[in-house]
């Protein structure tokens, strides 16, 4: 236990540390290799990408406690959707290339033991100011009820996004990096293969490290010297990654444990919009430019315990819907229903038959959601697949009770902004 006079000198000693670097503070810019015209190159071809987390990983640039980085990113996908993008390029996908991360940026000063502070300065949708959300077969939250693929492509600016496959929706631009962390150091590494490793011999859905078209190729690649222990970034941990988290915007300070020497800060799969869920798999993904300051906290780490962190001011107000419809959902099921979140963990031959499971926030946002998606095709007229898009990049799942056994209660709640045409 650390004494209050020990932990009131760090945070002095840490706004001394902050001060000091921003009187010396530069722009530090980490671009994307293009080619000749404009569009990004595939991840695995540029020094400045990654898109798996090891320590062997290098530094591509260095910053100082107080300089502004300004990353710049490419789409979750690697650049495979454009505005003329089918739902056949959808089932085409290479999910291989997924989180295509740009950095790592080395902070002079880091160690283990730090925190390194990441503030969301600006972000800005990519030259192309596209963006899109997709239907991806076998992943997503309903992806047992929505099996085909299915494509939106998004017109973006820095107000909205508005869609020739959603019309009459205008989403407002409320951008985050969905992905974006430090590098896990050795011990992490093994700590997460063991476990992630456990829970896919118990049937869990786990993607374990795989070198087809790991970045950087040398090391994560078919043949690389890491291959077999480069993680793929599509779950979160405790060195943050691809947390997906909509509060994450712009005036937020995001806290990090560093596990290696320069913390090595990553930012990739930039959200123009995302409703808290995702509920679809994706948000309205896009390329972008994402500028941060950087800082430390020395030795401030244990008090994070081991996972982000993240604080800021009236972010969260900022965020709320002016007017809003909301569903509320319970761990109900139709008996015989076995959903996906459940499959792999729980008694089948006790549960299946039951309409009514105890204490499942999982199965209660499943309610909701399902119920949020009826209210959307039945009063606002979308199709099934437009109301689980919408949902995806708009609609907000909040934990409303976790005490009145066994119904746990979720809420879907839908901002009516994004409607045009206004109306309940």
């Amino acid at each position: 236990m650390r004494s209050r006079s020990k932990v009131g000198t760090l945070v002095l000693l840490t706004a001394w540390i902050a001060l000091a670097g921003t009187a010396l503070a530069k722009e530090v810019r980490i671009s994307i290799v293009r080619n000749g015209n404009g569009v990004p190159v595939l991840c695995t071809l540029d020094p400045h990408c990654h898109n798996r987390f090891h320590p062997a990983i290098p530094p591509v640039a260095t910053a100082n406690p107080g300089d502004l980085v300004v990353f710049e990113t490419r789409d979750a996908f690697d650049n495979q959707f454009n505005f003329g993008s089918t739902p056949a390029d959808v089932a085409g996908a290479d999910a291989s290339r997924i989180h295509p991360l740009t950095g790592p940026l080395f902070v002079n000063g880091g160690a283990p033991g730090d925190v390194l502070e990441v503030t969301i300065v600006r972000i800005e949708p990519g030259p192309d100011k596209f963006g899109y959300t997709v239907l991806f077969p076998g992943f997503g939250f309903l992806r047992d009820l929505f099996t085909a693929p299915d494509i939106a492509r998004w017109s973006l600016n820095q107000g909205h996004a508005t869609s020739v496959d959603m019309p009459g929706i205008r989403v407002p631009f409320n951008g985050f990096p969905g992905t974006i962390g430090v590098t896990p150091g050795a011990a992490l590494v093994a700590t997460v293969k063991a476990r992630e490793a456990a829970l896919a011999a118990a049937g869990g859905f786990v993607l374990l490290p795989d070198p087809t078209n790991g970045a950087p190729p040398g090391i994560c690649g078919t043949g690389g010297s890491a291959a077999a222990d480069c993680l793929r970034t599509i779950p979160p941990r405790e060195n943050g990654g691809n947390m997906d988290v909509k509060q994450m915007v712009r005036g937020t300070r995001l806290l990090f444990p560093c596990y290696v020497p320069g913390c090595l800060l990553s930012i990739g799969d930039v959200h123009f919009a995302q409703g808290d869920g995702e509920v679809s798999g994706t948000a309205i993904e896009m390329n972008a430019v994402v500028t941060v300051r950087v800082a430390l906290r020395k030795g401030q780490a244990f008090l994070l315990n081991n996972r982000p962190a993240f604080e800021g001011d009236s972010q969260l107000k900022d965020l709320a819907p002016t007017k809003f419809y909301a569903t509320v959902g319970y761990p109900l099921k139709a008996a015989g229903e076995v959903p996906p979140t459940i499959a792999a963990h729980a008694d089948l031959a006790e549960v299946t038959p039951l309409e009514n499971l105890s204490e499942d926030v999982t199965l209660a946002a499943r309610d909701a959601l399902r119920k949020m998606i009826d209210y959307l095709v039945t009063v606002k007229g979308l199709t099934p697949h437009q109301a689980y898009i919408l949902s995806s990049v708009a609609v907000d799942l909040h934990i409303s009770n976790l005490v009145d056994v066994p119904n746990f209660a979720v809420t879907a709640i839908l901002p009516l902004e994004v409607f045009t045409h206004g109306g309940p």
